[in-house]
């Protein structure tokens, strides 16, 4: 089996599937001050675990960015609005946002909802000869 499968992967938590039918994709971005980066994470970890069991959550993935350890991506997929909504509306999404709001300097955020309208499968992988 070669490992560049599905099958071959070993799942995990946090583990999704971006080929379900999604209506509402957002992408956001974080940049903290350095010294309120630990608070950050230790806010949103609970929260993104919690979203990731909502009924209708397609995949929630916040993660800590590469190059900047200040820098934070997130991006979550649902299934349609009314399981976007009830995330908004859940107590641990509200108790992260005023963890963060309250205590977390956030030097620049950037964030986006898109309502999608169609998918598209994308794999570039076969772009590369063997």
């Amino acid at each position: 089996m070669s490992v560049n499968t599905p099958d071959a992967c070993i799942s995990s938590a946090g583990d999704h599937d971006k080929t379900q039918a999604t209506e509402i994709i957002v992408s956001a971005y974080y940049r903290v001050h350095p010294d309120d980066r630990q608070t950050f994470i230790d806010a949103v970890k609970p929260e993104m675990q919690a979203a990731q069991q909502l009924p209708g959550c397609v995949f929630y993935a916040f993660s800590q960015d590469l190059v900047n350890p200040d820098a934070f991506h997130l991006s979550e997929g649902w299934a349609d609005i009314e399981a976007y909504e009830r995330h908004e509306h859940s107590a641990t999404f509200l108790q992260a946002l005023a963890t963060v709001v309250k205590n977390v300097r956030i030097l620049h955020r950037e964030g986006i909802r898109y309502d999608v309208a169609k998918q598209h499968i994308d794999d570039p992988r076969g772009k590369v000869s063997s």
